[in-house]
């Protein structure tokens, strides 16, 4: 089944590009025709690179990766935070700032610095500082919340971006062509491609037109993410069921102390054999003189009684 229909796209305006003296030259190959001095879309190929770009945010989803959603115009801004937080990915749609990712360890900070005053505020410890220090610190979580607020998300560079506009994003892109970033983008007739991974030839003004796409990209994060988890709860259960298998590697149990094998009754017993065996063991060596004695004695007798009778017998 296609991923969108012909005329999806047409209801969303996808096919109108720009008037035709605003167009890039670049993008002749994804324009169908002409009329009324604006630009009509090839939507065969929008069709085309959708899917592919829908594929290949669905495998990075899949595999743990991170895709940073990028759209700052008035039209765009609020369908991204709203697909962003759908899809649980980090966005900007406030102004792009210059290092947000060659800068991306000082930009980090200023986020944690963010997590770190609303956590304080929640505690209630701006209620113990006097109101002027309580309202600055206000103030600057509202500044950071607007400025660096859906980056929370991004804990190290992303993996991907995906970006509404790329000529109104121009910085973002320089900076992901910069770090090999890959780049999936909306791309109209008056957008240059060629820095562009991963174009898709769209209306980048139409609402709908916005909606439809952006929505499309976190349909697919959002598929490899249940791809990934599935997977690993299906990976549990064979390792569950290798270790339950009789066929299984057999592998010595640990040695033990004997305490922990013998219960306290046997271990009571034991210990009262041992001593009484050590006790009759130093009686029998005590009582060993008074016998060697005994024996003495009586053998002294036994031959003294054979003297006598050998001299009774000469008489």
């Amino acid at each position: 089944m296609a991923l969108v229909t012909l005329k999806e796209l047409l209801e969303a305006g996808v096919h109108f590009g720009h008037r035709t003296k605003r167009w890039n030259p670049k993008m002749r190959k994804y324009i169908f025709t002409e009329r009324n001095g604006v630009h009509i879309i090839d939507l065969q190929q929008t069709v085309s690179q959708l899917q592919k770009a829908y594929n290949y945010m669905r495998d990075l989803a899949q595999n743990d990766g991170t895709v940073l959603f990028v759209g700052t115009k008035r039209q765009a801004a609020p369908i991204i935070v709203q697909e962003a937080n759908r899809c649980e990915m980090p966005y900007v749609d406030k102004r792009w700032l210059g290092g947000t990712l060659t800068n991306f360890k000082t930009i980090r900070s200023r986020v944690d610095y963010l997590i770190e005053l609303e956590q304080r505020r929640d505690r209630g410890e701006f209620n113990k500082l006097p109101k002027k220090e309580a309202l600055k610190l206000n103030e600057e979580i509202e500044r950071l919340q607007r400025r660096v607020g859906g980056l929370r998300r991004l804990q190290r560079l992303p993996d991907a971006l995906f970006i509404v506009d790329t000529r109104r994003e121009d910085l973002a892109v320089k900076e992901a062509n910069k770090l090999d970033i890959p780049i999936v983008a909306l791309v109209d007739t008056n957008c240059d491609p060629d820095p562009i991974d991963l174009p898709i030839p769209s209306n980048d003004d139409a609402i709908r037109a916005i909606k439809l796409m952006v929505g499309k990209m976190a349909d697919a994060i959002i598929e490899g993410k249940q791809l990934r988890e599935t997977l690993e709860a299906e990976e549990e259960v064979e390792r569950a069921a290798a270790g339950e298998s009789p066929t299984a590697t057999w592998t010595p149990p640990e040695e033990r102390p004997e305490d922990e094998l013998l219960g306290p009754s046997t271990l009571a017993k034991l210990e009262a054999g041992i001593g009484s065996d050590e006790a009759e063991a130093d009686a029998n060596m005590s009582n060993q003189p008074e016998k060697k004695a005994e024996t003495a004695q009586s053998d002294a007798g036994e031959s003294a009684e054979e003297g006598a009778k050998t001299e009774e017998s000469n008489a």
